[in-house]
Order: structure tokens, then sequence, then C-alpha cells
């Protein structure tokens, strides 16, 4: 369930507060007293302590410190005590105390004061101490690396709160969020279907356990509504949850732990999705998964990069983000660990990757922040790179556990869960509009139905979106194998060559121009009709460029033609005619030339490639079948 990610998160944390046991085993000749009774009621208030029974410690600590008030290690045993039972003023005030008797001789009285100073978000006096404990020479090096740390911490919530961004959450509303915790999930590509953990009230009035839930968009598409339970077999009477679905929507992948057939704690799952029903949960095996802790996955847009948080034994901290490859033959790559940029001795956790393919949210624990858990975010380069870690700011972080966020796909709007916003009760869900530093780049999508030309039956086809700058494959999906359904996720500022394939059909070429555009923009809602292998079928290649007036093709030809020779390759014993058609501008036999050089550009091409001339014809019509008016 979530609360058990949530419990893995905490487990995952490095403890701020770290006791001062060391000082209460020193021998007697080296404390600060030289009263028996005092030393003795200190080995009892010592005893104890070691054994948490805090009240008895605390009597037996102040009787020590009233046989001699100067008893140095007694003070800060009882500071100990204090901060054991969560009482930071008491222990603010023995530290002072303490400093008050002797400021040289512990100088850890400055480090744990100063911390307990910034979990008050007293952060300049936290600076002020922990500057001071830095000035001691041969401290202990992890002591003074929290030290940095906590320092760096308290400058930056300084200047965050005095720079607040731009952060107006707002309740997504009673149909989703109850009296009990609801943790968002994931969110659909187009937006309207919202995946949730949550504890949904029973018609009884009591709570029944967590569970999967996920909400639809009402037709207004203002609020959410239709809550339903995912249902087994992902909800199970066990322990799972850090759900995320794909960016088609295809399939869920979320962590089960202790499941029968898992290889650690928590194991990272996959099942498929039809007619919102989810199937058998498949563990994603030992590649991905170890005897440790492994959760939180996020997708690609193409479907082929898995980022997830992992506590194995390689990393660089606690808990760190990694990533796998689906190589062609279905198997996961060896996980690669995302760095330093990303990854510090803390917790990182909760990777969420965007459509757009290069910008990562995720939380950590050890980049400089407001304290606690704070979420960040990291953009991919163009050269495989990520860039440093960029805080969310603040209100959005605070000095709380703010654990994970989702983006939608047109980067607008963000969700976190949270119990410090107000609400119907425990974690609720928000969303927010992200202010610009923060946004990824606009995504859209395309959604439809593919469906048989002939008897209109729903098609299960490949999708495949080629960059036609880069050649790479940035999206690969299926549309659904009962309805015929498809979403595909698809990052603006690039032109792509959409194709859709199925074996015994002609492929469906689409060409997607989303050069220079920013924002976010209308969806594609189309339907495609797959024409069966059939003599006299005929399929229009739209990703087959050349100059105006020329005949000689452009490098984004190669993307749509090496397809053609992929669908000629597979089917050997297909013959095809090669048709060029231009437009209206010009004369008529310029256009005819044109239209037949074009046609032969193309067949040269697969002639030179392989393919048998005898399966080849081409022909040109120059502007006497037009595709589409001038005008368009």
């Amino acid at each position: 369930m979530i609360n058990v990610s949530f419990i893995q998160f905490l487990k995952l944390l490095a403890a701020i507060f770290i006791s001062l046991i060391l000082v209460s085993k020193l021998p007697a000749q080296e404390l600060s007293t030289k009263s028996g009774k005092a030393i003795k009621l200190f080995d009892e208030g010592r005893k104890n302590f070691n054994l948490g029974y805090y009240d008895l410690a605390e009597k037996a600590l102040k009787k020590a410190l009233e046989a001699d008030d100067k008893f140095l290690e007694a003070h800060m045993l009882l500071a100990d005590v204090y901060k054991s039972t969560k009482d930071s003023g008491k222990a603010l005030e023995i530290y002072n105390s303490v400093i008050r008797i002797d400021d040289q001789k512990y100088p850890e009285v400055y480090f744990f004061s100063g911390l307990l100073h910034f979990n008050s978000l007293e952060y300049s006096l936290a600076i002020e101490r922990l500057v001071k404990y830095l000035s001691f020479n041969n401290q202990p090096p992890e002591r003074v690396g929290d030290a940095n740390f906590y320092k760096d911490c308290a400058v930056f919530a300084i200047q965050a709160v005095e720079n607040p961004v731009n952060f107006i959450p707002v309740n997504i509303g009673k149909e989703v969020n109850t009296p009990n915790d609801e943790y968002i999930n994931a969110l659909r590509a187009d937006g309207l279907t919202l995946y949730f953990t949550g504890r949904q009230c029973q018609q009884n009035g009591s709570s029944g356990g967590d569970d999967f839930y996920f909400s639809t968009r009402t037709s207004d598409n203002l609020n959410w509504g239709n809550v339903k339970k995912l249902g087994a077999p992902i909800n199970t009477s066990g322990d799972e949850g850090a759900l995320t679905i794909s960016p088609d929507g295809r399939y869920l992948l979320f962590a089960g732990c202790q499941w029968e057939d898992g290889f650690g704690s928590c194991d990272i799952y996959a099942s498929k999705l039809s007619l919102s029903r989810p199937g058998k949960p498949s563990n994603l095996g030992s590649v991905i998964n170890t005897h440790t802790w492994e959760s939180q996955p996020s997708l690609s847009s193409d479907g082929r990069t898995l980022y997830f948080a992992s506590s194995r034994s390689s990393g660089k901290g606690k808990s760190d983000i990694w990533k796998s490859y689906l190589q062609d033959s279905g198997i996961w790559s060896k996980p690669e660990n995302l760095g330093e940029r990303i990854n510090t001795s803390g917790s990182e956790m909760a990777p969420f990757i965007h459509p757009d393919g290069q910008t990562l949210y995720f939380s950590s624990d050890r980049h400089i922040g407001m304290g606690g858990i704070d979420l960040f975010v990291s953009r991919l380069d163009s050269l495989g790179n990520w860039a440093e870690a960029k805080n969310l700011g603040y209100p959005l972080n605070t000095s709380g556990d703010e654990i994970n966020i989702i983006v939608d796909a047109a980067g607008n709007k963000g969700f976190i869960s949270s119990n410090q916003l107000g609400g119907f009760g425990g974690y609720d869900i928000f969303e927010f509009e992200l202010y610009d530093e923060i946004k990824p780049i606009a995504s859209t999508f395309m959604k439809g139905v593919v469906r048989d030309a002939l008897t209109k039956n729903p098609v299960e086809a490949y999708f495949s979106l080629i960059n036609l700058k880069s050649k790479k494959e940035v999206v690969r999906s299926f549309s659904d194998e009962k309805t015929g359904e498809f979403l595909v996720c698809i990052p603006t500022n690039c032109e792509y060559a959409l194709n859709v394939s199925k074996q015994y059909y002609l492929f469906y070429s689409e060409n997607i121009s989303l050069t220079g555009l920013k924002t976010d923009m209308d969806p594609y809602l189309i339907n495609i009709n797959l024409n069966p292998l059939l003599a006299g079928e005929t399929m229009v290649l739209r990703n087959i460029f050349f100059d105006v007036g020329d005949f000689s093709l452009k490098d984004e030809s190669l993307v749509e033609l090496d397809k053609l020779l992929e669908f000629l390759g597979g089917n050997s014993k297909i013959s095809i005619e090669i048709q060029g058609h231009t437009d209206n501008i010009g004369t008529e036999l310029f256009n005819q030339e044109l239209s037949e050089n074009r046609a032969m550009a193309v067949y040269n091409y697969l002639v030179n490639s392989g393919i048998d001339r005898s399966r080849l014809q081409y022909k040109g019509f120059g502007y006497s079948k037009p595709l589409f008016e001038n005008t368009t």
C-alpha cells in the first residue's frame, strides 16, 4: 500500500538528531564533576536513557545537576532526553547552559543546537551555531559534512522564504479526497484519468484498506469524479504502492512488497491495462529487482526507458535513482545510476520523467533545500548529461516532507499530495499551475481508434513516432487489442514521422510538425483505417521530402524510406508502384517531369537498398491528382 511506500521513504532517511551516548560512556575520571553523588545519578540516568525510560532518565539527571549544576555531561545527556521526546525548546535551553559553563570542551554542542534551530525554522541562529562548530579543528568528517550541509540549507531557506515562488495549490475536490489519506500516483497523457492510492470509505461508513483507485474528469473537464477501485489482481491483501502508468496508458507499473515471487523487500511489477482493468502483474525480473528495495517506477514516453528508486548497495547513497533500457530482445538492460548531479549520499526517490523525455522531477533529502524531503527538477542536455538539480522553491517545498510530484503532458499543471495545505483530512491531492522556470517542454498527444478499413473491426497496431531530424524513435506503443484505442504522447518543438503498422496491412504514414511551438496545443484526435494487403490498395507516404522544384531526397526522408524498406522486406511477394504528385504551381510539363523524377528518386533508393527492381514501378502524375487544395 502507499503507506508502506511512505514508511520506506522514512526508513531510508538519515536521522538528523544523533544521540550523544558517546559522551555518556566516558570514564568517570574524564567527567567534568568530582561529585560522587552526581556521578551515581548520571550513571542511573544513562542506564534509563539507553533503555528508553526517558522520564526516569530525566528525573535522575535533574538530581545529578542539583548536586553539581556545572556537570557538563549530565547537561548534554539531558538534552538528548529532550530531543528523544521531541522537546526541542528544553534541549536548546540545556545546550545554551553548556555553552555558558564551558564553550570549548564539547564543540558538538554547537552542531546539535544548530540542527535544533534549523528544525525550528530559526535559520539565522542555525547558521551562527553551525559556523561556530566548523571553526573547531579535528571534528569527525561526517559531522563536518552534515554541518556544512545544514548551514547551506539554512542560507537557502532564508533566501527562499524572502523570494517565494508562485504556488497556488487547489484541492481537487471531495470526489477524490476524503478524511483519510490520498496519495497522487499518476496522470494519463490526455489528462482525463488520475490514479491515486487511498483508503476510501465503505458504504457502512467504515474505512477499508489502502488500494489503488482512479478518477476520470467530468464532462465539463473542470472536476474529478467517478472514483473507482482498480481491483484485483493488482489490489491485494498484501503490500503494494508507488503506481505509475505508461504514457500510452497501456501498462501499470508499481511496487509489490514481500510478494511470493519477489527478490527483495519491494520489487517492481508491470500489469497490462485493458478496458480500465489491470491484468496479472508480472515481476520485471532480477536485472531490475534485487534483494534490496526497488520502487517508484516511471516510464519515458517511448516506453523503453525505466526510471526507478533503489537502495541497492552499488549506489551513491541510501537510495538512488536509476534507469534501464528495454532492449529489442524484450529484456531490460543493466540499470545505470543517474550520477552525482542527481544522486547524493542521502536518499533520492520518486522519479517522474515527463513525456518530453528530458525533464526529470524527483525528491531528495540531501540536495540543498528547506529541510526534510524537497522536490527538485533536472533536465537532460543534448549530450545526455543531467543539469544541476534545481529546488522547486518555497512554499512548494517546506520544512516538512514533500514526497513526489506529477506534471501533466502540456507542462502546465503539477499534482502533489500534502497534509500541510488544509483539506478534508490527512493527505489530500492538490493541483497547481507550474511557474515558468520549472516547466518541462510542452507535449501534446494523439488519440483515437485503429480499425480494419474493410470490416471496421478494432485492430491492435504498432505505433512508432520518430524525430525526423535525429532519426530517433521517441514513442513506441500499440493500440488496444480489444478496442483499437490508442494514446500517443508527442513532445512539441520537433517534426515527427508517425507510422502505424500491422502484419498483413499496409502501413499508415503521418507527418506531425510541431517545430517552433513552445506552448501546449490542441491534441490530435484521429481515427486510423488500415488497409489490408490487397491488390490496388494505396497508402500515402507523408514523410518524403524534397526542396521546392527539386527531386533530390532530403535526409529527413530516410526515416520513411527505411520503413518502406522494412515493409517490402517483410512482404517479399508484394510488388508496388511508386506514384509522384505535385501542386499546380508552374507549368503542366514542369510538374509532370518533377513528379516522375521524384517517384524515380524513391525507386532508385529502394533498388540501391537491395529491393529487386522487378517488384517496383514508378510513375508521375504532375498536378492531375492533388491530395489537397493549394490553399492548405
